[in-house]
């Protein structure tokens, strides 16, 4: 599943399907940690996933959709 419109944001709509699916995800599919490299090559974005917060980060700051 690939959607090219990279170069737009995403809708109200589709930032809402995104936090259901990575809700789901969360749930059901993450076992302790995802690490992923996304965005563009030049600029790329770091994410983990993890079923712990980050040691050094005081959980209050981690948001809840």
């Amino acid at each position: 599943m690939r959607n090219e419109r990279h170069d737009e944001p995403l809708s109200d709509d589709e930032v809402e399907l995104f936090i259901q699916y990575l809700h789901r995800y969360a749930i059901h599919d993450l076992d302790q940690w995802e690490q992923l490299r996304v965005g563009y090559e030049k600029f790329p974005v770091y994410v983990t996933l993890s079923v712990k917060p980050d040691p050094e980060t005081d959980p209050s700051v981690y948001r809840r959709p």
